[in-house]
């Protein structure tokens, strides 16, 4: 059995062979002198893996991946991130200025051509100031220490930057992203840069990234609406050595746990750090028909307003969780349903329980909710995380762009 041992302070340059640094470009037009653009890279080769937004009007950045991913180039040595601007909605020009992103990056790290990918996060239909990037990345130096300067970076509206690290036996897996507003996922959601230093083979990297994927980042929800731009990375440079990580293995459980972990840590990082947000909504449905079912509930919990707004004012109106799940089209035995409210038990039976709507008020009114469902008709289950809805929430959208 490996130990896996979570690491609060780590980031994408903890795993062993991997570097990032950042400056202020001045790429953001709100707050002078904060990063805006960063560089994570590989002293060597790295397999990859990656998922990308579903949205059908991408940004020109997830479209530069995806060309050099079809290429058959599941291989490469970094990424170079901006925030402030996401270069979507910006046509063949906003195509060339990511692929220049890239040659820019590699030229000033001194990566072989082609090895570098790009993001892009911010306000959408503004083009990238190519003459700022093009002087910024000179500036950027990569060290093994420039991971939280990485992890800050690439933030925009967020309160504070993501990141955490994760060790199981010999390795290291390390990670930042961000996110606070327009999250969604629909395949993968916000930008996240992940890394180890495991030898993992590249079939089953790219598998276990995107299962994990589907039960951590695709169960996130701020406000249902989902980015042009998001992206889940995960670099795996083999620095630390040893035997290939394959499917079946006890390693590759190991890796797929520490995985797991760490993209769950993350996810909740997200949600606890949405726009306005006050508390972090914690939904497991259990009973449910189908896996996928216990998720299709998880997100339309995290995305009911009336809940949401419940959280955010501590009111124990557990009927408004049992609401979602009448309009729901999930299969439920309704005489079996139960709902559980920050752990005390308020619906079951087809009707209240006795309680103290106050005791649960008072347990509502802490830093996270937590809403556990038994639908009562067989085995899928679910753990999805969302945040109240608060008036700061609209504030900051109703002046985001101005």
């Amino acid at each position: 059995m490996t130990d896996i041992t979570f690491v609060p302070d780590g980031t994408s340059a903890s795993p062993r062979g991997f570097r990032a640094g950042a400056t202020f470009a001045g790429i953001k037009t709100y707050g002078d002198g904060k990063l805006d653009l960063a560089i994570l890279l590989s002293d060597a080769d790295c397999n990859i893996a990656a998922t990308f937004t579903r949205n059908r009007l991408r940004s020109a950045a997830i479209d530069v991946n995806d060309e050099r991913l079809q290429a058959g180039n599941w291989t490469g040595r970094g990424v170079v991130v901006n925030a402030g601007c996401a270069n979507s909605s910006t046509g063949q020009r906003g195509l060339e200025d990511g692929r220049r992103m890239c040659e820019l990056a590699e030229q000033a790290s001194g990566a072989p051509a082609g090895s570098f990918f790009v993001g892009s996060t911010g306000v959408i239909g503004h083009f990238l100031p190519m003459d700022k990037i093009a002087a910024g990345v000179t500036k950027v130096t990569a060290t093994a220490d420039g991971g939280m300067d990485f992890a800050r970076a690439i933030m925009t509206t967020d309160l504070r930057p993501k990141f955490g690290a994760v060790r199981f036996g010999p390795y290291t897996l390390g990670g930042s992203c961000k996110g606070s507003g327009m999250i969604h996922p629909n395949m993968a959601t916000m930008l996240c840069y992940l890394t180890t230093d495991a030898p993992v083979e590249a079939g089953f990297l790219r598998a276990t990234l995107s299962a994990t994927v589907d039960r951590t980042f695709n169960l996130v929800s701020v406000d249902g609406d989902t980015s042009p731009s998001d992206t889940v990375m995960l670099f795996a440079n083999g620095a630390a050595g040893g035997d290939t990580i394959t499917a079946g293995t006890e390693m590759a459980l190991a890796f797929a746990d520490a995985l797991e972990m760490l993209c769950t840590h993350l996810a909740k990082e997200i949600a606890r750090d949405g726009e306005g947000a006050t508390k972090l909504m914690e939904v497991t449905v259990t009973g449910a028909a189908t896996d996928a079912e216990a998720r299709q509930l998880v997100r339309e919990m995290t995305t009911s307003y009336l809940l949401k707004s419940a959280v955010h004012g501590a009111d124990p109106n557990w009927g408004r969780i049992v609401a979602v799940i009448g309009r729901s089209t999930v299969r439920i035995d309704e005489t079996a349903v139960t709902v559980t409210l920050c752990g005390t038990r308020v619906f079951e039976h087809s009707r209240p329980t006795e309680h103290d709507p106050e005791a649960v008020a008072a347990a509502m009114r802490g830093d996270t909710v937590t809403i556990a469902c038994d639908l009562g008709t067989g085995t899928g289950t679910a753990t999805g995380w969302g945040c109240d809805l608060s008036a700061e929430y609209v504030s900051i959208n109703a002046d985001y762009h101005t």
